[in-house]
C-alpha cells in the first residue's frame, strides 16, 4: 500500500500553496496497492512537531476503496470530512508563523475491512477508537515545513 503527491516527495518540503502563506489547499494526492479486504479508507493529516501533541490538519473517512487519488484542493468523493484540531472541516494547512524549527507533516493513509458509522462530527479520537481492529493496511507520506515564528 502507497500515498505520494506529486509535487513533494517523502521528507521534503511541502510546497508553499498548500500552507497558510499560499493557496492553502490540500495537494494532490495518489495511492494505491489497497489490501484487497478493503471497504474503506480513512486518511489523517497532522502534525506530529506540534505541543502539546499531534495537531489534525485534515481527517477524511469512508473514502471508497476505488479511489486512487484526490485531485489539490479537493474533498475524496465520497469520503466523509471529519472535525480537525481547529474545530472545522476542511484542509487547513502548515502555518510557520505559528512554530519555530522544522515540523513533520504526516499524511497517513489507513485501509479498512469495514465503512464507519459516524456522522461529519466525529474527531481523530472518535474515528481511531471506531477503526481499532478493522485496519488492514496503512501507509505514510511525510512533509516538511520550516517554521518562522520570530522569538518571543
Amino acid at each position: 500500500m502507497f500515498i505520494t503527491c506529486p509535487e513533494f516527495s517523502h521528507l521534503t518540503r511541502v510546497p508553499t500553496s498548500h500552507t497558510c502563506n499560499g493557496e492553502n489547499i490540500s495537494p494532490p494526492l495518489e495511492f494505491g496497492d489497497l489490501p484487497a479486504k478493503t471497504k474503506s479508507l480513512v486518511l489523517v493529516v497532522e502534525d506530529r512537531d506540534a505541543v502539546p501533541g499531534p495537531w489534525v490538519h485534515w481527517l477524511v473517512f469512508n473514502i471508497p476503496p476505488t479511489t486512487m487519488s484526490i485531485p489539490a484542493g479537493h474533498i475524496p468523493e465520497g469520503g466523509t470530512e471529519g472535525i480537525a484540531n481547529g474545530g472545522t472541516h476542511g484542509y487547513e494547512g502548515p502555518c510557520a508563523k505559528y512554530f519555530r524549527g522544522t515540523h513533520h507533516y504526516s499524511f497517513q493513509l489507513y485501509a479498512l475491512d469495514t465503512v464507519l458509522d459516524l456522522g461529519a462530527g466525529a474527531d481523530k479520537k472518535q474515528v481511531a477508537a471506531t477503526m481499532q481492529n478493522h485496519i488492514v493496511g496503512s501507509a505514510t507520506l511525510i512533509g516538511l515545513c520550516e517554521g518562522t515564528k520570530a522569538e518571543a
